[in-house]
């Protein structure tokens, strides 16, 4: 029985190339039933076959500022003259329902979210070392040496970021690193803070 019917807010970051994707696919293959992908906004226009509420929430300019000015985003970057972010509404609906929102997102982009929503859970995903980065990012062979070097000095801006977070996963091998997340979704939802309010109906019941 799980006392804390509301869903989490789960956070994975961690450096480019660590392998957040990979891992995030393979906890939803794990349990795909209570999971969901947070949808990004953009004001960028939808590509062919893209779906408004499926890829990405699709918006003008002028609403995605008005959403800034508000409030209304954990958090947002600009690329490219467009912007992209995550709607704090779409996230707080689907936690109302209990499911567990899953943003995958850059290192600081999460820091953002951390100011918003201090209620998340935060895991930093790391590399067994820095070797193991770096080989990660060669394998990928879609870059330049100098962009992997790029990639790897703002990796060593990072890694002291971790601190921040409320749990540091290795990806030392994919299933393992996904094990460790489910587990600290099912711990997070035992913690008393989530699960009293619950617990104190419970004793009320004859």
């Amino acid at each position: 029985m799980k006392l804390n019917e509301r869903g989490l807010l789960i956070v994975l970051s961690g450096p480019s190339g660590v392998g957040k994707g990979t891992v995030r696919k393979a906890l939803f293959e794990m349990d795909g039933h209570d999971l969901v992908y947070s949808i990004s906004m953009t004001t960028r226009p939808p590509r062919e076959g893209e779906i408004d509420g499926v890829d990405y929430y699709f918006v003008s300019k002028a609403e995605f500022e008005r959403r800034i000015k508000d409030g209304e985003l954990l958090e947002y970057a600009q690329f490219v003259g467009n912007y992209y972010g995550t709607p704090k509404d779409k996230v707080d609906e689907q936690i109302a329902l209990g499911k567990e929102v899953v943003l995958e997102i850059e290192v600081n982009g999460a820091l953002q979210v951390r100011e918003k929503a201090p209620d998340g859970v935060f895991i930093f995903i790391a590399p067994p070392n820095k070797g193991a980065l770096h080989r990660r990012l060669q394998r990928r062979g879609t870059e330049a040496p100098e962009k992997i070097q790029a990639r790897m000095d703002k990796a060593e801006m990072e890694f002291p970021l971790a601190h921040k977070y409320d749990y540091i996963v290795v990806n030392d091998e994919v299933m393992n690193a996904a094990d460790r997340i489910m587990a600290i979704i099912r711990a997070e939802h035992a913690k008393t803070e989530r699960s009293i309010y619950k617990y104190n109906e419970i004793l009320e019941v004859k």
